[in-house]
């Protein structure tokens, strides 16, 4: 896509510190009252089951089953004041994941896709300048800006041992020398193998970049087991893998928060009869909490944004049926490393976890600032394949406390 504008005044000392970025996707709606804003001294309909546990900040609570992140709080940004007026997963997905409300005249491109756009024109690494884990979801793709700038998704479960990345491998019928030579059958019949597209598919496939960077087996048990055996522990750690090889953008979904019965199974216990907790929140404990250490034990901290944030909350009162319903009026988005401040809270809600009490924050206003942070001028313009102009972001406002 064309652009127009110049660096202006996004040149500082917060522009594009975060060289890459990992989205921890929580699809389907996190609580932000069973995750990183509990209530205390609440009606227990408000509280909810799980209670808080305290952090490395003084005075913050993290949900109860949360203490490893509760213990790496003060690295960690948490933005407490979130809100949004759409409550329905795929509209709320593509404003939280683009900074524009939903419009059927135009798809708006994700953050993560505006990211991989900038490094376009000089990437020359074999492996995608995105790519999403496992599953695509609703509103993370690159809208008018077109297919060079979708996720490249595995379409497979790296906590699986027989996990293999869809179409990383030569079928086995063939080797590299006979891919060749269809390659340059190929060329002479057409001139396809001109093309960017066509030319990076062949050094993708026969690249051994590409296939270490997807090797989990080159990780160590301890390593595996530090993340997590289970399908969102494995990808949080291949994401980390690929931030080593300077992937610009890594998203990991994790679904299945769209809990609004009985939500103690899905959240806390994972299946019935539970002994320990393997449910959504202790998965995600272990490998956020996991993912941050080995990034900062590695250097990589620094210049690696983590973000963990679904599309809205939950209302703060348990409903009949031990549940929580949508609420878009305020939730939670968490944040480590990328030159981002470390050890702050972020706004806040009201003491039911109802409304934002002071400093709310529009998905417009995080993905202006998360786009500064990665390099990305938000006041630039882009057209459309038809011509028309859109700013990269029309309606938001830097957060200055993340800058």
């Amino acid at each position: 896509m064309a652009q127009v504008g110049g660096p202006g005044a996004y040149e500082g000392t917060s522009f594009g510190t975060a060289k890459s970025c990992i989205l921890l996707w929580l699809d389907g709606g996190p609580s932000h009252l069973e995750t990183f804003d509990p209530k205390i001294d609440v009606p227990r309909e408000v509280q909810g089951p799980l209670g808080t546990t305290p952090t490395s900040i003084p005075g913050v609570h993290f949900s109860g089953e949360l203490g490893r992140c509760a213990k790496l709080a003060d690295q960690m940004t948490i933005i407490r004041s979130m809100t949004s007026p759409l409550g329905e997963h795929g509209l709320a997905n593509q404003y939280a994941l683009s900074g524009y409300l939903p419009s059927p005249n135009v798809q708006y491109p994700s953050f993560g896709s505006l990211a991989s756009h900038e490094r376009a024109l000089d990437w020359k690494n074999p492996l995608p300048r995105s790519i999403g884990i496992p599953e695509p979801r609703i509103g993370h793709g690159a809208g008018f800006l077109g297919a060079s700038d979708e996720p490249f998704w595995v379409h497979s479960d790296p906590g699986s041992p027989s996990f293999q990345v869809r179409d990383l491998e030569i079928h086995p019928s063939l080797d590299p020398t006979r891919l060749e030579r269809r390659r340059e059958m190929l060329g002479r019949l057409q001139d396809t193998q001109k093309g960017p597209g066509f030319q990076g598919a062949f050094e993708w496939i026969l690249s051994p970049q590409a296939k270490r960077a997807f090797d989990l087996k080159q990780e160590s048990d301890a390593t595996k087991e530090r993340y997590g055996l289970r399908s969102f522990g494995q990808s949080c750690l291949l994401a980390r893998r690929l931030v080593e090889q300077r992937v610009p953008f890594v998203t990991v979904v994790q679904p299945g928060w769209d809990t609004h019965e009985n939500m103690v199974v899905p959240l806390r216990d994972g299946f019935a009869g539970a002994k320990v907790g393997v449910g959504l929140i202790p998965t995600f404990d272990q490998a956020a909490s996991a993912l941050i250490e080995d990034l900062r034990q590695r250097g990589l901290l620094d210049e690696t944004l983590v973000i963990a944030m679904g599309e809205f909350g939950r209302t703060p009162k348990v409903n009949t049926r031990g549940g929580r319903d949508h609420w878009p009026r305020v939730y939670s988005v968490m944040l480590s490393g990328g030159g981002l401040p470390r050890g702050l809270v972020y706004g806040s809600s009201d003491r039911i976890g109802e409304s934002p009490m002071d400093h709310p924050t529009t998905p417009s206003d995080l993905v202006h600032t998360l786009l500064v942070r990665l390099g990305v001028r938000p006041d630039q313009t882009l057209l459309t394949p038809e011509g028309r102009p859109i700013r990269v972001n029309q309606h938001g406002r830097p957060i200055d406390a993340l800058l």
